[in-house]
């Protein structure tokens, strides 16, 4: 098999009758690693808008509970993306989502920059660091994805193009992002969590490396100090030398999807899509937080 084949078949395929096809031949065997890089960092910039960081740290699911919230967005958000959005698995794993959601205060302009997210950071990634940039018919692919995501989620005014997900995006960030001290707890359970997959010796190694590919916006938000220059040239250079030598590499001819990844750690018996994520606290009318806060979580 030629290493670019797969590219060849994506771009025969209609863009939008088969555009979750696309999405998962993209993502599982263009680009997997590059897609669990840039969904955790998709994850990790909603920490820096306050109204977001604030109730994750309240919740404390992301700092109690940091491997569990990992695993199991995760294992929800691949399930749909491995057997497609009208599958027995994709619609437990969207109900799971809404179940969960509905619990919290979330406001609407919050959920659609998440969305924003996981539409945007992937290919600003993988346009940096793939073995290959990705081709247009794979981002409109991944656009039509997640807008069917977002409109089975029900949020509103999602974006139509990649372009109004990309504008959507950094206007969010330029007006949001702020310091917060319980978003920097969180943001810290992350990085702990990210160092623990890691010989502990490692860990410091780690956490340097990961500020390394954090743009300034980020660090500023939590108040980082920045690596220095030359460490993050390296660090850069080093992940960019890593997708070149995967261009040499024959393609992949099996699928690896997230739930594979080594990172998934809290079900070694296996797990059920429907018992996944948080459920409701009895005695709190069915959110974990108190309500009128003006809050909202992701």
């Amino acid at each position: 098999m030629k290493r670019f084949a797969r590219l060849e078949q994506i771009l025969r395929m209609d863009l939008h009758e088969d555009a979750s096809e696309i999405h998962r031949l993209s993502t599982a065997y263009e680009f997997p690693w590059d897609y669990t890089r840039a969904l955790e960092l998709a994850l990790y910039r909603t920490y820096a808008v306050p109204s977001i960081g604030r109730l994750l740290a309240e919740t404390a699911e992301l700092t109690d509970r940091a491997q569990k919230r990992y695993d199991d967005t995760s294992l929800l958000l691949d399930a749909i993306v491995e057997h497609g959005f009208d599958s027995e698995q994709g619609r437990t794993a969207v109900r799971r989502i809404n179940q969960m959601h509905h619990r919290y205060d979330i406001s609407n302009d919050d959920m659609r920059y998440v969305l924003c997210t996981f539409v945007v950071t992937p290919r600003r990634w993988i346009d940096a660091y793939g073995w290959r940039r990705l081709s247009g018919h794979e981002v409109v692919a991944a656009t039509v994805h997640y807008r069917t995501l977002g409109r089975r989620l029900g949020i509103k005014d999602v974006p139509d193009s990649y372009e109004a997900f990309e504008e959507c995006l950094d206007a969010y960030e330029d007006a949001h992002f702020a310091w917060d001290p319980s978003a920097r707890r969180v943001s810290d359970a992350t990085l702990d969590l990210m160092g623990s997959w890691y010989p502990r010796p490692l860990a410091p190694l780690l956490r340097t490396a990961t500020l390394s590919l954090l743009d300034d916006s980020l660090l500023r938000a939590f108040r980082y100090r920045p690596p220095g220059a030359a460490t993050r040239a390296l660090v850069r250079r080093a992940v960019r030398t890593r997708g070149r030598v995967v261009r040499l590499l024959p393609p992949r001819r099996q699928p690896h999807f997230a739930r594979q990844n080594r990172e998934i750690k809290g079900y070694p018996n296996g797990y059920q899509l429907n018992e996944l994520g948080t459920w409701p606290v009895p005695g709190t009318g069915g959110c974990p937080v108190p309500h009128g806060s003006g809050q909202s979580a992701v």
